[in-house]
């Protein structure tokens, strides 16, 4: 695994704790209480994994990626997104330890009544995260300017690598 890597495990981490809280949501809609705690803690685990693996490549590097698309709409949209993602992803952060909270305490009427902020926000989080990843380095990776300066004795990058 490189350090250039990190930014497609962080999206599928996204993806994966995405597709975990809708099963939660379902679950729970449902009415099946253990699968959705499940599914739950599964997204809780896979976001926290997440935040781990991008904290480590953003203190281990100096990552700096930034979209210049000819067309303002592109540009205006992905720093929309871009921005609504970054102040959520902070907001979100204690609303999860509340709401989790709330639920290992069993206090599900607490539980129920911030999950209803709480999951949407998570779920735009975990979206966005892909979506950004997406115009990076999917869609207009052309029109992306990417700068990867990695900190001494942290793990390879294809560059030194490869003996260049």
């Amino acid at each position: 695994m490189n350090v250039d890597q990190m930014p497609s495990i962080n999206a599928a981490l996204n993806g994966l704790a995405s597709v975990f809280l809708l099963l939660g949501y379902y679950f729970i809609k449902k009415d099946n209480k253990a699968a959705h705690k499940n599914s739950m803690v599964a997204a809780f685990i896979t976001s926290a994994v997440f935040l781990a693996c991008y904290l480590w490549y953003h203190y281990n590097s100096a990552a700096h990626t930034a979209l210049s698309h000819p067309s303002s709409v592109i540009n205006t949209l992905y720093y929309f997104i871009l921005i609504t993602h970054i102040i959520l992803a902070i907001v979100i952060l204690p609303l999860i330890f509340i709401t989790l909270n709330h639920a290992l305490r069993e206090r599900f009427d607490r539980h129920r009544k911030i999950a209803k902020w709480t999951w949407p926000i998570w779920m735009y989080v975990s979206v966005t995260g892909v979506v950004v990843y997406l115009f990076l380095y999917i869609l207009f990776p052309e029109h992306t300017e990417k700068k990867l300066k990695i900190k001494p004795d942290i793990m390879p990058t294809e560059e030194n690598t490869t003996g260049e």
